[in-house]
C-alpha cells in the first residue's frame, strides 16, 4: 500500500493578512499552534518555499519576547514558520533599551499586533538573580530581574531560595508582569499602541515538563 504523501504548507504573512487580522485572533492562533506542539503534531512546512516568498519582505503578527534558554524553541512553541513573528530573545526575558527599540520596530514600524513576554519554568537566570550571582556582565544583567525577586518576596509564605521550584515559578511570573509594566511605562510608543487598541501585551509561561504555555491574566 503506498503511503500518503504529506503536503507542505508553503504559506506566509503577506500585507493583506497582517492588516485584516485581530490581536485576539493572533492569541487564538498561539494557543492553538502551542496544542498541535504538544500534540507532536506541528504543521509540516515547505520552508524553501517560505524563504522564496519572504525574501523581499515581512509581516509578521507578533513579537515575543523571550529566554535565550535552549530548551524554548519559540516559534515551535507556537507553530509559527517563516516570517510569522518576531523573537527577541535575553536570559531572563527582561526589556532594556534595545529590546524595547526592538519591540517598537515589530510592531509601530512593521504592523505586528500582539506583544508576547514569555517566561518559563526552572529559568536559570532567574534562579541567579534569587542567588545574588555575581560574575562579569552577568551581574549587571541580573540587575534587571532582581525588582521581580522583591516583589516575590514581600508576597511569598515560604522556603524564598532557587531550589523551591514554586517560589522559582513566582518570580518568573513576577518578572514577565514586571517586564510588560516597565514596557509601558519606558515605551510610550508601545504604550499608545495598547491604549488606541491596537496592540496587545501579554504575558505567558512556557512549562518546560508538558511544552504547554499559559497566558497570564
Amino acid at each position: 500500500m503506498a503511503s500518503s504523501e504529506v503536503v507542505l504548507n508553503d504559506d506566509v504573512m503577506t500585507a493583506e493578512d497582517q492588516e485584516a487580522i485581530t490581536p485576539e485572533q493572533i492569541l487564538q492562533g498561539m494557543k492553538e499552534g502551542n496544542q498541535r506542539y504538544m500534540n507532536n503534531n506541528l504543521t509540516p512546512r515547505d520552508y524553501k518555499a517560505q524563504i522564496s516568498k519572504t525574501a523581499d519582505g515581512q509581516y509578521p503578527e507578533a513579537v515575543v519576547i523571550a529566554c535565550i534558554d535552549s530548551r524554548v524553541p519559540v516559534e515551535s512553541i507556537f507553530d509559527k514558520g517563516i516570517g510569522d513573528i518576531f523573537v527577541a530573545r535575553v536570559a531572563g526575558n527582561f526589556v532594556n533599551e534595545d529590546i524595547l527599540g526592538s519591540t517598537e520596530f515589530g510592531t509601530a514600524v512593521a504592523g505586528s499586533k500582539v506583544v508576547v513576554v514569555l517566561g518559563h519554568e526552572h529559568c536559570g537566570a532567574v534562579k541567579s538573580a534569587i542567588d545574588d550571582v555575581e560574575m562579569g556582565n552577568i551581574t549587571a544583567m541580573l540587575s534587571k530581574i532582581k525588582p521581580a525577586v522583591e516583589i516575590s518576596e514581600e508576597e511569598y509564605d515560604g522556603d524564598e531560595s532557587s531550589s523551591n521550584s514554586d517560589y522559582v515559578t513566582r518570580v518568573v511570573n513576577n518578572n514577565v508582569r514586571y517586564t510588560i509594566e516597565q514596557m509601558r511605562e519606558r515605551s510610550p510608543i508601545i504604550a499608545d499602541l495598547e491604549r488606541n487598541g491596537e496592540v496587545v501585551i501579554a504575558g505567558a509561561f512556557y512549562d518546560l515538563d508538558t511544552g504547554e504555555v499559559t497566558f497570564l491574566d
